[in-house]
């Protein structure tokens, strides 16, 4: 799965044993940044490769800039795990894995 070319809810479910229990829009991001949250059905290891995590995103001609993303783990137990920008977890059954990616970054003066 990338962001580049986002697979369809129903080919990722049917490709991997996982559920895509949300895909929306992410409030405040700072333009169209959005929050998938994938429930893992089996143990798996998952990957993340993902940018502005720490360097927002910048706007341009006087545009304000947008929110760094965000990538963590909520494990069956109920603990969080905050995940780096770059990184490869071991995910149990019933684990959700969370990607919140960053705003776009605003254009011209409001």
């Amino acid at each position: 799965m990338t962001n580049s070319r986002l697979t369809d809810p129903e080919v990722l479910e049917w490709r991997f044993p996982v559920i895509l229990e949300s895909f929306s829009i992410r409030p405040n991001s700072g333009g169209h940044g959005v929050i998938r949250r994938l429930r893992f059905e089996e143990p798996m290891t998952a990957a993340i490769l993902s940018s502005h995590r720490r360097v927002p995103p910048f706007g341009l001609d006087g545009g304000k800039t947008g929110t760094v993303g965000h990538n963590w783990i909520q494990r069956q137990d109920g603990s969080r795990e905050e995940l780096d920008s770059t990184a490869t977890v071991e995910m149990a059954d019933g684990d959700a894995f969370i990607i919140e990616t960053p705003g776009g970054g605003g254009f011209g003066h409001l």
